[in-house]
């Protein structure tokens, strides 16, 4: 059977774009800066790290691990780089820059033309020590998914107050 892995991952890694942009752009401040609280980003922050992360992170890690295998460690990543970096920018300008960065990245990973084989080479990470291609690509595309969920969880809870006893019905809200 035919591993569909880089498809299937190129297949989410494509469409986050436009479901952010769908789901953010052209939103009163309200919804885009709501927070869940001391510590946590609000959906505005997550485009910042998404962005830094498309700089910083996936593409170059893989790019590493292609040219130097395990021999090189990777730069720690600056979670909360997007304070500083996206600061003052404005949303519908971070969309569009997440949006063109995935695209350049999109292509970057189409041209290199991996292979089933090179999916298990490996690189280092400073934490974790030994990842393959295929942990970080599905990490990509898990880390996508995942921000996904926390921007409409941010949202939802929102008007948790609002909602009064249906509260009980929405797992979101718990």
């Amino acid at each position: 059977m035919k591993d569909c892995f880089l498809e299937e991952s190129m297949a989410i890694l494509g469409r986050t774009p436009a479901v952010l942009d769908a789901l953010l752009r052209g939103l009163p401040e309200g919804w885009t800066e709501a927070t869940e609280g001391e510590g946590t980003w609000s959906p505005y922050a997550v485009m910042g790290h998404l962005i830094h992360g498309e700089v910083a992170d996936w593409m170059p890690r893989l790019e590493m691990i292609l040219e130097h295998g395990p021999s090189r460690t990777f730069a720690p990543f600056d979670r909360e780089a997007q304070f500083a970096e996206s600061e003052k920018k404005p949303l519908g300008g971070l969309l569009d820059e997440f949006r063109a960065l995935r695209g350049d990245g999109l292509r970057r990973l189409a041209a290199l033309d991996l292979q089933p084989e090179q999916l298990a080479l490996t690189g280092t990470h400073p934490a974790f020590g030994a990842v393959t291609v295929r942990q970080l690509l599905a990490t990509w595309t898990a880390h996508d998914l995942s921000h996904v969920v926390q921007i409409s969880r941010v949202m939802a809870k929102r008007y948790r107050g609002e909602v009064g006893p249906w509260a009980a019905y929405l797992s979101v809200m718990k």
